[in-house]
């Protein structure tokens, strides 16, 4: 056994990027399914910036689930997949064979906040989503939160920045939403303490701490962008200032340049144990954590 394998046992990756993509994959889902099988995962999530992931979970389920690995899916609202749109949220959250989207995601790059990192034109920008600091929400989100708050999913709060995330996740929870996760790579200290006060969980991923940051992909359109690289020890402050009871830990792997999802899994892992985190709270966030978050075991 490779070190850190260990560490996998019992693991959930809620972040595979397995699905057809414009991008080279690593894996397709099926053999995602298999690998985490082998290395005695708990369960997988599929995320797709094109469509509906719960599909491809569903798809996965009837024919692997005898390999013990629950696969699960959600919605990310870019435009090809819908939009933000409470109508396409409904369609996700019955779609598949008996269960649908375990997650409802915002935009990750038809935000204003990466729109802008990526120097798009702005005429894109302004097509994007923004949350406003006070009034109302744009568009179809009041809709969607009490769509999300009543089937008890998790709500993503997709790539917008620190000062939106916060104010998202607070009419969120007055709109009753119970389990929120936001990726929080690049937020303050100060805005992971005040999110994780909200009680919602962040999320970061291998993906931002590897040689991938580098390279131009085109993760929605023909365009090509590349994200700063965000260090394991400024991870592992930003874990400790939220606190691991409130953190969850995801490979956010499957395109060609990284290595397949559980092994990016393990090598993130032993990354962040070099840099200061005990296997104990490895363990508590990429295992309870993601666990209680996504109702792995539960229908």
């Amino acid at each position: 056994m490779r070190p850190g394998s260990e560490l996998l046992v019992g693991a959930v990756d809620g972040h595979i990027h397995a699905c057809p993509h414009l991008n080279g994959r690593s894996v397709t889902v099926f053999e995602a399914v298999r690998n985490a099988a082998a290395a005695g995962m708990r369960a997988i999530g599929l995320m797709d910036n094109f469509c509906n992931s719960s599909g491809y979970a569903a798809l996965a389920m009837r024919e692997l689930g005898n390999l013990g690995v629950e696969v699960f899916g959600g919605l990310i609202m870019e435009p090809p997949a819908g939009g933000v749109s409470a109508e396409a949220v409904r369609i996700a959250l019955g779609y598949g064979y008996g269960s649908g989207a375990r997650f409802v995601s915002l935009p990750t790059h038809h935000t204003r906040n990466i729109a802008r990192q990526e120097g798009r034109s702005p005429v894109y920008v302004d097509a994007c989503l923004e949350i406003p600091e006070s009034g109302d929400l744009p568009g179809d989100l009041p809709e969607i939160l009490d769509v999300v708050a009543a089937h008890d999913v998790v709500l993503n709060t997709g790539h917008v920045s620190g000062p939106e995330a916060i104010r998202l996740v607070e009419v969120a929870r007055q709109r009753g939403v119970r389990r929120i996760l936001v990726p929080s790579s690049y937020y303050t200290p100060d805005e992971v303490r005040a999110l994780a006060g909200l009680g919602a969980t962040m999320e970061h991923s291998f993906f931002f701490a590897t040689h991938a940051t580098q390279a131009g992909l085109t993760h929605v359109d023909a365009q090509a962008h590349t994200v700063p690289p965000v260090s394991a020890p400024r991870m592992v402050e930003l874990i400790k200032a939220a606190g691991p009871e409130n953190c969850i830990l995801s490979s956010d792997c499957g395109v060609f340049l990284l290595p397949p999802p559980e092994e990016g899994l393990r090598e993130f892992l032993l990354l962040l144990e070099t840099c200061g985190m005990t296997r104990s709270e490895l363990q508590r966030m990429v295992r309870e954590n993601p666990i209680d978050l996504f109702r792995i075991g539960r229908p």
